[in-house]
C-alpha cells in the first residue's frame, strides 16, 4: 500500500496548528499577538478574563489600551527590541483592565517571524501576579512591623529590668518579678502573633493575663467587641498583669470572698476600661498611690501614657478601682494614617 506522504504531511501540519491553537486557546494566561505598530492580531480567551475586553473589541485596537499612560516608554522599548532581533527579558509591571482597574502581570515576550524568517510581531503572556504582589507586600508590612515591635519589646525588657531592680530588696524578689513581668509580655505578644500583628480583641486579652491567677467564677468581663492596637495590647497588658498580680497576692484573688468586675465601653471618641475589686474578707491591696512601685508605675503612668489617655487608682479599705479613658484612635484597631500613630512611650 503506497503512503501519500504530501498528504500525510499535511495532515500533520494541520494536526500541530490545531494542537498550537488548542493550547493557546486553553492557557490560563493571557497570550496575545500583535505588530510591529502594536496593533492587535490576536487574543485568546485568558485575556478576555484578564483584561476583560473580548476579542472583537481588542483584535484591530493598539496594546496601549493596556498600558497607563505613564508606563507607554514600555512598549515603544519592547517594539524597538523586536525589529531589532534583540532578546525581551521576562520582567514584572503594570496593565490596565476595560474597567480602569490596574493588575501586576509578568510578561514574556518573543518574537513571530512569518514564512521567510521576518520579524512580524510579537507574542506576549501576561500572567496575573496581583495576588503575589499583595502577599509580598504583606510579609514586607510583617516583617516591619515585627522588627519594630521587636526592637520596643526589647525596649521595655530593658526598662523593666532598671525599675524592677530599684524596688526590689533581693535577688530571690528581683528574679521573680522578672519572670512573672517577661512571661506576661510573652502572653502579650502571643496574641499579637497569633493575629498576625493586627491587634487582639480587650475580652481576650484580660482574659489571658488573668488566666494564671485562676478563680474564673470570680472575675466578670463586660463590654463590647474591641479590637486592640498592637501598642495597646502590650501595655494594657502589662496593666492588667500588675493589677492580677496584686489581687492575687493580697486582693480580691487572695481569700475566697472576692471578686473582680472589669468593664469597658465606647462613647464618642473615647474608650472607657475599669477594673474594679472588691476584696471581701482582707480588703484593699497592695496597689499604694503614695508607693511608687513598678506595678503603681504601670498603672497611673506607662499604660494610660502609651496611648494618649488618663488614669485613675483609688484604693479603699474595700478593694480598688482602676480606670483608664484614651482616645479610641489611640486604642481600637484601624486604618492609621502617619499623624495617628498612637505614642510611643519608654519606661
Amino acid at each position: 500500500m503506497m503512503v501519500d506522504k504530501t498528504d500525510f504531511g499535511l495532515r500533520r501540519s494541520m494536526s500541530a496548528e490545531a494542537r498550537l491553537a488548542a493550547i493557546v486557546d486553553s492557557s490560563f494566561d493571557a497570550i496575545v499577538g500583535k505588530d510591529i505598530n502594536s496593533i492587535i492580531t490576536d487574543w485568546n480567551p485568558a485575556a478576555e478574563r484578564m483584561f476583560g475586553y473580548t476579542a472583537d473589541e481588542a483584535i484591530g485596537r493598539s496594546i496601549l489600551m493596556l498600558i497607563p499612560e505613564s508606563l507607554h516608554d514600555e512598549e515603544i522599548e519592547i517594539i524597538s527590541k523586536i525589529k531589532n532581533g534583540e532578546r525581551v527579558e521576562s520582567f514584572d509591571t503594570t496593565r490596565r483592565r476595560k474597567d480602569g482597574s490596574l493588575i501586576f502581570v509578568s510578561l514574556t515576550i518573543s518574537p513571530i517571524k512569518d514564512e521567510n524568517g521576518t520579524i512580524v510581531g510579537a507574542s506576549k503572556i501576561a500572567r496575573d501576579i496581583t495576588a503575589k504582589r499583595e502577599n509580598e507586600r504583606r510579609i514586607r508590612y510583617l516583617l516591619r512591623e515585627v522588627n519594630h515591635r521587636v526592637k520596643n519589646q526589647f525596649a521595655v525588657i530593658l526598662s523593666m529590668i532598671r525599675e524592677t531592680a530599684n524596688r526590689t530588696r533581693s535577688t530571690e524578689e528581683f528574679m521573680r518579678h522578672i519572670r512573672e513581668r517577661i512571661t506576661a509580655l510573652s502572653r502579650s505578644h502571643d496574641l499579637l502573633v497569633s493575629s498576625e500583628w493586627s491587634g487582639a480583641s480587650l475580652f481576650e486579652l484580660v482574659q489571658e493575663h488573668l488566666k494564671p491567677f485562676g478563680h474564673e467564677e470570680r472575675i466578670a468581663l463586660s463590654g463590647p467587641l474591641v479590637t486592640l492596637q498592637p501598642n495597646a495590647v502590650q501595655y494594657l497588658g502589662m496593666a492588667v498583669h500588675e493589677l492580677g498580680t496584686n489581687a492575687a497576692k493580697y486582693g480580691a484573688l487572695s481569700n475566697s470572698a472576692g471578686h473582680i468586675d472589669v468593664r469597658w465601653s465606647i462613647g464618642g471618641e473615647e474608650i472607657h476600661i475599669e477594673w474594679k475589686e472588691l476584696s471581701g474578707e482582707r480588703g484593699g491591696t497592695d496597689v499604694d498611690p503614695t508607693r511608687r512601685g513598678f506595678g503603681n508605675v504601670v498603672l497611673q503612668r506607662i499604660a494610660p501614657q502609651s496611648v494618649g489617655g488618663r488614669a485613675t487608682l483609688d484604693r479603699a479599705p474595700g478593694g480598688v478601682t482602676w480606670s483608664l479613658k484614651a482616645p479610641t484612635r489611640y486604642v481600637v484597631a484601624q486604618h492609621l494614617d502617619a499623624q495617628d500613630e498612637p505614642p510611643a512611650y519608654s519606661i
